[in-house]
């Protein structure tokens, strides 16, 4: 490590050099704004900022603008820098806050780097109706936080729900009311964000059910089986405004339509910590007809395998029947949004669902019949580019990281790997520091419990940008790695790992996963307040 030294007049923090932060944190932040000469006896002639440091162990002694020609003494930094909160540390902390864009909002830098994954326009599924409004969950008084879907006509769905023990309120109520359906005419999903109505007794249930009711008394469904599902997220442990909630959904219902306007806001009434809505569609053909899909996707945080942390649902105006909807849906969801994690926990509320209303009409399409393979690939597809928009946005995340194991026994096995390097957290600090530690990798692969033959493990980096692959271990044997290439491979946003377990088995899994970043202790350290 290395610091700037020198002559602090006019110059910037993109000459301080890299203290392990993403350079888009403080490029041009001018230097003078951020540190100041320490005063005190201990560390005299250096910068500080003027607060406890572990230096000199309490305030600084009269830190004034003054004279901003001091240096950073190297000497003391290195003898500093085995102490927990080093300056080294502080000046990192330092130069993250200083960002003028996130020194306001700590996501609107990040925003406005992802804002690319937005869509512009789209093509969305006939017969369907969405919405979202602020109805005053969240308490900034303006941020979208109700969101509703309805169908013009009864529909098939099918759902996948957290396999957390506490299952939230929403989740409950969803789950009844496919059972109760048997998956068929279900006509509307109403959720709000901000909340996640989790862990809050009998109350909340009826809470959720009233959300339910609300909004089946508005599609003048009147049967004692609700015809809605209903999605929560947010803060556990806190029962929902739920007047406010239960008096905003007529408005919210009366705001539908059916164009790229709605559908955007209904994105953005799922999000909380997210740093932009997650919303997509597409066309497609099946069996010489012509559908659409679309799809919102919610969760920046807290995501991981069986559904945590993270809203979804997609919709189609292909007819399919109830059994063919719930096999496509488990089949994609295996392959897509239980095939990411960005920080290992698994949430109580997720669920992610699928509404086809058969608007489009054509032969209803059933499991195993024509059609059914080309649908499911289209839904698995479609699914995985959603699902990869969640780890775009993990919190605090600066890559998006692709794992891929192959020549597994079984694709169980080379999931269980693949999810095994995802979730370390050593390998995703070193993906974020850019170190090319790719014992960490092999050490996640050794534990992950599944045959492995050591003798025969490959692992490789696969740059993004069409360069050949960087192999770090073949065979059981490391290679003499060029450091600087894997510098650069790892400096780029987009990176795949592949793994190569040496059974012969011929079966493959892939995983998508991001880093972890000091942004992602502060949004969590911080996410109640």
């Amino acid at each position: 490590m290395t610091f700037f030294n020198g002559d602090l007049e006019g110059e910037t923090a993109t000459d301080l050099i890299d203290l392990g932060v993403p350079s888009s944190g403080f490029l041009g932040v001018p230097l003078a704004d951020l540190f100041i000469p320490c005063k005190s006896s201990v560390f005299s002639g250096s910068l500080c900022l003027g607060e406890p440091c572990s230096i000199y162990l309490g305030h600084c002694k009269g830190p004034s603008r003054g004279d901003l020609t001091s240096h950073l003494d190297l000497d003391e930094i290195k003898k500093e820098m085995t102490r927990p909160q080093s300056l080294a540390a502080r000046v990192a902390m330092a130069v993250r806050n200083s960002s003028a864009a996130s020194h306001a909002d700590p996501h609107k830098a990040a925003a406005s780097s992802k804002a690319r994954f937005v869509p512009s326009t789209g093509t969305y599924p006939q017969g369907f109706n969405v919405s979202g409004i602020h109805c005053g969950v969240k308490k900034d008084g303006k941020s979208l936080d109700l969101a509703v879907v309805a169908s013009d006509v009864p529909c098939t769905a099918a759902a996948v729900f957290t396999k957390n023990v506490f299952q939230a309120a929403p989740v409950q109520v969803s789950k009844e009311t496919l059972v109760g359906t048997h998956g068929r005419d279900i006509r509307a999903i109403v959720c709000n964000s901000g909340c996640a109505n989790a862990v809050t007794g009998q109350g909340g249930y009826e809470d959720a059910q009233a959300m339910s009711k609300a909004v089946d008394v508005l599609l003048g469904e009147t049967t004692s089986t609700h015809r809605t599902l209903v999605m929560s997220t947010g803060v556990i442990g806190q029962r929902l405004p739920i007047d406010k909630i239960v008096t905003n959904i007529p408005k919210a219902y009366k705001h539908r339509g059916s164009d790229h306007s709605h559908w955007l806001d209904c994105a953005k009434a799922f999000t909380t910590t997210d740093t932009f809505p997650k919303l997509g569609s597409k066309t497609f053909g099946v069996a010489g007809k012509t559908y659409r899909i679309a799809g919102i996707a919610k969760g920046a945080g807290m995501i991981h395998p069986n559904m945590a942390t993270l809203l979804g649902f997609m919709a189609t105006d292909a007819p399919v029947s109830a059994t063919a909807l719930q096999s496509i849906l488990k089949h994609a969801v295996d392959r897509s949004f239980n095939a990411i994690s960005v920080d290992g926990d698994m949430s109580t509320n997720d669920t992610v669902a699928i509404l086809a209303n058969g608007a489009a009409g054509g032969p209803v399409i059933e499991q195993d019949g024509e059609g059914y393979d080309a649908l499911r690939d289209v839904v698995t597809e479609f699914a995985a580019d959603m699902a990869k928009l969640v780890v775009r946005d993990g919190e605090g995340a600066t890559k998006f990281v692709t794992i891929k194991v192959k020549d597994a026994l079984t694709f169980e096995d080379a999931k269980t790997v693949a999810s095994t390097i995802a979730t370390s957290a050593l390998v995703k600090t070193a993906l974020f520091g850019q170190d090319a530690n790719w014992g960490r990798i092999l050490c996640a692969t050794g534990y992950a419990g599944v045959p492995v033959i050591p003798t025969k493990t490959s692992v490789s980096f696969i740059p993004t940008d069409g360069s050949p692959e960087l192999k770090l271990l073949v065979n059981g044997e490391p290679e003499n790695v060029n450091e600087e290439r894997a510098s650069e491979i790892l400096a780029l946003e987009d990176l795949e790992i592949e793994v190569r377990l040496g059974t012969g088995g011929g079966h493959e899994a892939t995983y998508y996963t991001c880093d972890f970043s000091y942004e992602y202790v502060k949004i969590n350290g911080d996410y109640r307040t």
